[in-house]
């Protein structure tokens, strides 16, 4: 039997090369802002935060294996050598939004953006230790700036309000959470797309978000649907279909610029919306956690990235 891999990629790297720069990079960077506005709507919901996470995986459920099956020829099937860290996957995924939820409605939004995001950083390092190699000296960097950085933006929550601080922990260990999600995964993601995978985390994630926010005594159901509507909308599917489609058209390092209008978008919506204005020393904190997360995104290995699901 022929090797049929080779003619799809052929065939993809042709509707690459025919793709307009411009659009690309308008999808690359309407994916980000539709992803970074996803915290707003976590705070309008009048649910509680995990309990909007729950809505937000159901909501895009029946889209995502719509998807899925495009994507795979018309079968959402997962061998079963992969169900265990599918599973697991997605344990990691209802955590990582549970955590990250929970964080969004306690500190600063772009706080809750950077810190979501360093996962980055967290796989970048957990790279190294695969490798049994010493970090080069931009990875070196990019680690210092990134614990900087999160010092700075620390000690300024705890300076601010002491719930602030405790949102930054919840954001930071979101991250973590994060990387054991894309580790987890890192074998499938070899045979199956990103939509396939991430429609199975996510109905494995929804039940245990909503067994969570039932054991915090939270309100399940909203009175105002439109907010977890336009969050699962805005987060799981155009925020992530844009960037589906537009990663492969740019190397990591530019797709790490790009992420950093996600944490511009979330400060920009905090400020106007709720009053969380950035002091210089803000600033500065977030620019060395920014610039640590686009060296993380440049020295991962692999081209095609599983973009953060925030």
């Amino acid at each position: 039997m022929g090797n049929t891999t080779e003619p799809k990629l052929e065939a993809a790297q042709e509707r690459i090369a025919e793709t307009p720069r411009w659009l690309a990079l308008a999808a690359l960077l309407g994916g980000n802002a539709a992803l970074a506005l996803g915290p707003w709507f976590v705070r309008l919901a009048d649910t509680g935060p995990v309990s909007a996470g729950f809505w937000r995986l159901a909501i895009a459920l029946p889209f995502l294996f719509w998807l899925a099956r495009r994507e795979q020829g018309g079968s959402v099937a997962i061998a079963r050598g992969f169900w265990l860290l599918t599973f697991g996957a997605g344990i990691f995924f209802a955590l990582d939004l549970a955590s990250w939820h929970i964080g969004i409605v306690q500190t600063r939004l772009g706080n809750a953006t950077l810190f979501g995001n360093s996962g980055s950083i967290l796989i970048m390092a957990w790279g190294l230790i695969m490798l049994r190699r010493r970090p080069g000296a931009s990875e070196l960097i990019a680690v210092l700036a990134a614990l900087s950085g999160a010092a700075i933006l620390l000690g300024r929550s705890l300076d601010i309000d002491p719930r602030y601080l405790v949102g930054d922990l919840f954001c930071i260990m979101a991250g973590f959470f994060y990387t054991f999600y894309i580790l987890g995964l890192q074998r499938a993601r070899i045979t199956y797309g990103n939509w396939t995978l991430l429609s199975w985390s996510s109905l494995i994630g929804a039940p245990i978000l909503l067994l969570i926010a039932v054991m915090l005594g939270e309100q399940v159901m909203p009175t105002v649907w439109w907010p977890v509507i336009v969050l699962a909308l805005s987060s799981q599917l155009i925020g992530q279909g844009l960037l589906v489609w537009s990663l492969g058209h740019f190397p990591p390092l530019i797709i790490g610029m790009a992420l950093l209008t996600q944490p511009a978008i979330a400060a920009l919506v905090g400020w106007l919306r709720f009053g969380e204005a950035l002091g210089p020393f803000d600033m500065l904190g977030m620019a060395l956690v920014a610039g640590a997360l686009v060296i993380a995104r440049g020295k991962r290995a692999e081209r095609r990235l599983t973009p953060k699901v925030t």
